[in-house]
């Protein structure tokens, strides 16, 4: 490992302007980096779906010895504002000037991805095939990793199943396993417009019908995997006017399917006992924007990455999270996923900063575990 190379890297990368939906320059230099170092690329252009202009990029470092091999998994994208970055190194730590993001979310976990590959090419190591899959969008509802039109992906640049994400927050030794599922919600109420000044009790007002139904719907910590919450409540009328209508968006997310149906019928069943009471109507609609993350193999895998942590006295914890990544769309296709801590700290803030020990030992955690 050249701890010199990794700062430089990370630094240059965090400086390409990469928001969501808008990553493409920075896939240009990843490209270019990848192709470099001598591995085939296949870019996957699912982002003309949904509006974006980055590709998926499918990599792979052909192995010198048999074997099933692992995917290194990182996204591409920085949540805003991310323009003209200024990264600060102070002693072991890289910060911003504290008016935009760092974007160690997730350029850390690529850096950590470009830094192994490095190491496995220099050393001549024996390992198995490493694939790498890097997404667009992923902090914009996983659009990237959803809309991979995997039936064109060449066979042999499919991803090895057992992955290895690089995105988790905290230090090395950190093995996040299981993740819950995420529902959206959309209740519009409609009630009956009046003149709130004149004649107001022949109206119905959507809002009144919306704060009841809220009024008896648990929100927050469900239980000890669930949770739920309100993000918007629209309704934009004159004072003068008895509002007809008003639209209230939440979610709910938790590791039981059960329990998240359970919480969004008890919703439903809310918004219809208010308008029973109060008259009017109501339209109830739910999606499903990830589903859980679950080991496939008992964390067979989770456990073995581990043992490589202990090797090197870093204390492991396996964990169960409670938000989502690509790891949750990729696990409908078989893919077996752990998600490990790189040193990323206030993430998704102007304060966020990168313990680049942690970086260092996450570096040689993947070495220890790919080289044969």
């Amino acid at each position: 490992m050249k701890k010199e190379r990794v700062i430089n890297s990370f630094i240059d990368m965090v400086k390409i302007y990469s928001p969501s939906l808008n990553e493409k320059e920075y896939s240009e230099y990843l490209v270019k980096q990848l192709e470099k170092l001598g591995l085939e690329v296949y870019l996957d252009l699912g982002f003309k779906k949904y509006g974006g202009n980055a590709p998926t990029i499918f990599a792979k470092l052909k192995g010198n010895v048999s074997g099933e091999g692992v995917t290194l998994a990182a996204h591409m994208d920085v949540v805003e504002p991310c323009a003209n970055i200024n990264p600060i190194i102070d002693g072991d730590f890289i910060k911003t000037d504290e008016t935009t993001t760092l974007g160690g979310d997730d350029k850390a976990g690529i850096a950590v991805i470009l830094e192994v590959l490095e190491n496995l090419i220099e050393s001549e190591a024996k390992h198995e095939d490493v694939f790498v899959l890097l997404t667009p969008c992923e902090e914009n509802g996983m659009l990237g990793a959803k809309n991979i039109d995997w039936d064109l992906v060449p066979t042999h640049m499919v991803p090895a199943k057992n992955m290895i994400v690089i995105d988790n927050s905290g230090r090395a030794g950190l093995i996040a396993h299981t993740a819950p599922s995420k529902y959206d919600f959309k209740i519009t109420f409609k009630g009956r417009k009046a003149h709130a000044g004149i004649e107001p009790e022949k109206g119905i007002n959507a809002i009144t019908l919306a704060g009841v139904a809220i009024s008896n719907m648990n929100i927050g910590r469900i239980d000890t995997l669930t949770t739920s919450n309100l993000g918007t409540i629209h309704s934009e009328f004159p004072s003068n006017v008895v509002a007809d209508l008003c639209v209230v968006t939440g979610e709910v997310r938790g590791h039981s399917l059960e329990s998240i149906f359970e919480t969004l019928n008890s919703y439903e069943k809310a918004c219809e006992s208010s308008v029973e009471k109060l008259g009017g109507e109501f339209v109830f609609e739910k999606i499903c924007v990830f589903p859980t993350l679950k080991p496939t193999d008992d964390l067979a895998f989770a456990k073995e990455f581990a043992k490589v942590y202990e090797s090197m006295g870093i204390a492991t914890e396996l964990q169960i999270i409670g938000g989502g990544s690509d790891s949750n769309i990729f696990a409908e296709k078989g893919y077996n996923s752990i998600i490990i801590g790189v040193g990323m700290e206030g993430v998704h803030t102007v304060n966020e900063k990168l313990d680049t020990r942690e970086l260092f030992k996450t570096i040689e955690a993947l070495n220890s575990y790919i080289i044969k």
